[in-house]
């Protein structure tokens, strides 16, 4: 089994559940705050997990943790403006090392729903290792699917978390907060699995639909 430095990849869900209707599958909606994209020195100040079970949102299990990422790369004036969270506001936050368990935990065993998520992907791979594919093979871009569902006459390249909210009727969060981010993106994927045609979708047509954006029709 691969492992990074935090540890073990958390294990995957059953292969078999790909074909079953979306609503008996775990998910978890992630989203990570970093100091920026450089992943040979940029860190993970701040994540959040919103899990989605039974088609819903499951708040009472969902996670949001500040992250410490050192003393070698503090967060600068220009992530600073995007995610408002300064060297002070992690001056008691624990370091990776310790709270990447819990991450793991919350992980474990679930479909990994985020928002352009070869992000989220790259940061968990330095952590917790695995191949690029086997990560997307179990994680929905929720992004994608909202490209999908605007369709090829609308502007889908302008699509950024908080305007596919508005435009799909999902309430608006704190933008570039962990927590709120995993909870509408969450939020979103309900909204979106309803364009989907056929019932009841399943796992697996949630990732072609978010790989091809065929399987979406509805307006």
């Amino acid at each position: 089994m691969s492992e990074g430095p935090f540890g073990p990849v958390p294990g995957a869900p059953p292969r078999a559940g790909r074909r079953s209707p979306w609503t008996e599958a775990e998910l978890a909606a992630l989203d990570f705050e970093t100091t920026g994209l450089d992943l040979a020195t940029d860190r993970v100040i701040s994540w959040g997990v919103v899990p989605i079970r039974r088609g819903g949102v499951e708040l009472r299990d969902a996670a949001y943790r500040l992250v410490a990422p050192g003393t070698e790369r503090s967060p600068g004036v220009e992530s600073i403006r995007v995610h408002e969270l300064r060297p002070t506001d992690l001056a008691e936050a624990p370091p990776l090392r310790e709270v990447a368990g819990e991450l793991r935990d919350a992980l474990d065993g679930r479909y990994l729903v985020a928002w352009a998520a070869g992000i989220e992907i790259a940061f968990l791979r330095r952590m917790f290792g695995g191949s690029a594919r086997a990560w997307k093979r179990r994680t929905i871009d929720v992004r994608q699917l909202a490209a999908a569902a605007v369709g090829p006459g609308g502007d889908a390249r302008r699509l950024n978390l908080e305007a596919a909210c508005r435009r799909f009727s999902v309430p608006v969060e704190r933008t570039h907060h962990a927590f709120d981010d995993a909870l509408m993106t969450a939020e979103l994927l309900l909204v979106l699995v309803g364009h989907i045609e056929g019932e009841p979708a399943t796992v697996r047509k949630l990732f072609r639909t978010a790989r091809h954006g065929s399987a979406i029709l509805r307006s």
